[in-house]
């Protein structure tokens, strides 16, 4: 009898809904009486994402770098880690927008791990929006999208509530040339996680070796806010920024709130959430080819 520890791999692009499904995923596992574990990948020097895991979930977290590329070999070390603390019946690794998932997959399925691991499959989600103006993506970042595509065991086309359903069958007929998996229509990355006991790693053979560090021109700013700011001046200046940037997150303390407002941004669409405790005002912006230089002055300027 087979008592490894199955390990699922969430993958997607920058702003997607990887960290909804690993929300949900949490959830179907603590429900099915099952403790999950969690390593969760950031590009940036600080962690956002982390606060949507409980605290009686085990998490460790790879900082400022892509762990298919720059911080590989931390991920062996992490996973040793968790292993050795153990308390744990599943693991769930989130990658950053930017993995290239095979190259994530190459490590779990170390030969230091083989007797401990069963990697079950990766779960991609793909922004319906995003899927939609691929063509303002750059060519490495296209080639990326459809790589995710290509070599998940299961695909989430989410957000479809922000499309017209008229669309949908020929994104569904575009997503299936790229991918032989099952494909599922989801809002907020909510599915049946039936769904998982069918499905089966794929063949991994000819994929390409896209690193973030390298192949994507890739720039992550972390701003930390001193001072408060015009929720209208900084929902304009969203409104402004420039289409290479592809995610904004992070907890931005607006004028004559009491706590700062978790902020989600992806493909011109801000979303915004109240907290109930002071959390620390950091905000990540990331995208190829930015002006880093003038996009922190920017973040300044709206504080005075």
């Amino acid at each position: 009898m087979n008592h490894n520890i199955p390990v699922y791999l969430l993958s997607g692009f920058l702003g997607s809904g990887k960290t909804t499904l690993l929300k949900n995923l949490l959830q179907y596992e603590k429900k099915s009486g099952r403790k999950p574990a969690v390593l969760m990948n950031e590009a940036g020097k600080v962690s956002i994402d982390s606060e949507e895991v409980d605290r009686d979930v085990p998490l460790a977290e790879l900082l400022d770098g892509c762990i298919c590329c720059t911080i590989q070999d931390k991920l062996e070390s992490q996973l040793q880690q968790l292993l050795f603390d153990g308390g744990f019946d599943t693991l769930i690794i989130e990658t950053t927008g930017v993995a290239h998932p095979v190259e994530v997959v190459d490590s779990v399925l170390s030969p230091l791990f083989a007797d401990r691991f069963e990697f079950k499959g990766i779960l991609t989600t793909v922004d319906v929006m995003q899927w939609e103006s691929r063509e303002n993506l750059s060519v490495q970042a296209l080639q990326l999208l459809r790589e995710q595509i290509r070599f998940s065991s299961l695909v989430l086309l989410n957000k479809i509530d922000l499309i017209s359903e008229s669309r949908i069958p020929f994104i569904l007929n575009e997503l299936q040339s790229i991918t032989s998996s099952k494909i599922l229509m989801t809002q907020h990355a909510k599915i049946n996680f039936a769904e998982l006991e069918s499905i089966s790693t794929v063949d991994y053979d000819g994929a390409s070796n896209i690193r973030a560090d390298k192949e994507l021109n890739l720039n992550v700013l972390v701003h930390t806010f001193s001072n408060p700011v015009e929720r209208t001046l900084f929902e304009d200046w969203m409104r402004k920024v420039s289409s290479t940037v592809y995610r904004m997150k992070g907890f931005v303390p607006f004028k004559n709130e009491k706590y700062p407002s978790l902020v989600q941004y992806s493909y011109g669409m801000p979303l915004y959430f109240e907290q109930d405790m002071k959390m620390p005002p950091n905000f990540v912006v990331i995208g190829e080819n930015l002006n880093v230089e003038q996009i922190s002055k920017e973040l300044e300027r709206l504080e005075l």
